[in-house]
């Protein structure tokens, strides 16, 4: 006697299912169109924006940067010929250069605190002349400002970035 075993639950009676084999081929893919493939590359994406955690490297300050910062600490000095005025230079080349370059950005920035700061030290020594301190700080004052300044100057032409001392930072 032969004994028939019952077929799998969902499969009907008496269908043989084919025996296993190697699994069809996946669709060929479609030819590509022009509209997907560009014949250019894609634009290169823009440089990484400078941080504003610290100053910029001097390799990244080119020539027109350098001059520009540079021209931010000189610009005090025209402020001696315009009423004693002396952060409006380095205001003007904050205002107007300030988006072109970070190096720009920061020394002109530097300058316009700085000058500004000594615009406040000088009016303090004004005031105290009549006590007698202010004759000897005015003198003091302006000859640290002037030091001070010429040599921020060549640091900027440099492409190094300079950093004055006992300067109020108001502009950030």
């Amino acid at each position: 006697m032969s004994e028939t075993t019952p077929p799998p639950p969902g499969e009907e009676p008496g269908r043989t299912t084919p025996p296993p084999g190697p699994p069809a081929p996946p669709p060929a893919p479609p030819p590509p169109s022009s509209e997907a493939w560009p014949s250019s590359p894609p634009p290169a994406p823009p440089p990484p924006a400078w941080s504003p955690a610290g100053p910029p490297s001097p390799a990244d300050a080119d020539a027109n940067a350098r001059q520009w910062a540079m021209l931010a600490h000189l610009s005090a000095l025209a402020g001696l010929f315009v009423g004693g005025l002396i952060f409006l230079g380095p205001l003007l080349v904050y205002l107007v250069k300030k988006d072109e370059h970070p190096f720009i950005a920061d020394q002109s920035r530097e300058a316009l605190n700085f000058n500004i700061s000594v615009f406040i030290y000088f009016i303090a020594s004004a005031i105290l002349i009549p006590l007698g301190v202010g004759l000897l700080a005015l003198p003091v004052v302006f000859i640290a400002w002037l030091v001070l300044t010429i040599m921020a100057a060549v640091r900027a032409n440099n492409g190094e970035p300079y950093r004055y001392p006992l300067t109020i930072r108001l502009v950030s």
